[in-house]
């Protein structure tokens, strides 16, 4: 049932329309310091962005923002600071994730094909050094074993690289978000049941500017006011 859910969310996730307003390629770039600080104080880092996602309202905490089975039964409401601390350090890979995802169920935004790419091959990556780690063990070669010992520092290093890139991105949305690019947006923030929205179709656009209907001409006086005076009707 809960497999189905999860499921259920990503797919969801497939039809959103926004973008992130950074690419994973191109956050180095875009906040180099920021990135290099998430490669060597990643849980730090997280803790930080989880609680700027939440608008620094600790009472909004849920463990991994409420997308694993264990969410709401730890406490959380009681001492929501201290959940979070140790969900960054000992669950760093789902605190980063679930930071992501609550900020792409808000925003309704999709992740490109692109940012799927490199995501999948760091999971891919992972995996063929755990099985080349598991036979190393078992058949005793020291070619093997040498072989994945480089496989898992690859694994490692791409894993932290990606994982500073990720955070890099949330912290540059919710810039966006803040009105750090520009004029801030009217807006507010949103109630309790509206911080993961994976329930709904299509999420209201909470924190940002509303957007035109597609289609819609840009540039065109309201109507009554065309054509102006003295020009023939």
């Amino acid at each position: 049932m809960a497999s189905r859910e999860n499921l259920d969310k990503m797919q969801l996730r497939q039809s959103y329309r926004n973008l992130w307003h950074t690419d994973l390629m191109s956050t180095i770039q875009a906040d180099f310091p920021f990135c290099c600080l998430a490669l060597w104080c990643g849980p730090c880092v997280s803790y930080m962005l989880r609680k700027r996602a939440l608008y620094n309202d600790m009472s909004r905490y849920v463990c991994c923002a409420g997308y694993i089975p264990c969410s709401g039964k730890c406490g959380e409401s009681r001492c929501p600071e201290f959940c979070l601390c140790t969900e960054v350090f000992l669950c760093f890979g789902n605190s980063v994730a679930s930071t992501r995802f609550l900020l792409q169920d808000e925003f309704n935004i999709q992740t490109t094909q692109c940012d799927n790419c490199i995501i999948g091959f760091m999971f891919c990556l992972q995996q063929v050094a755990c099985i080349f780690s598991i036979v190393a063990m078992i058949v005793g070669s020291g070619e093997i074993q040498e072989a994945s010992q480089i496989l898992s520092c690859m694994s490692d290093i791409v894993y932290w690289t990606v994982c500073a890139c990720m955070q890099t991105q949330h912290k540059i949305e919710m810039d966006k978000r803040d009105g750090k690019f520009g004029p801030l947006p009217v807006m507010a923030v949103p109630p309790f049941q509206q911080m993961s929205r994976i329930d709904q179709p299509i999420p209201p656009p909470v924190g940002y500017a509303p957007q035109p209907a597609y289609g819609q001409p840009y540039g065109y006086p309201p109507p009554g006011s065309y054509p102006p005076a003295g020009y023939p009707k």
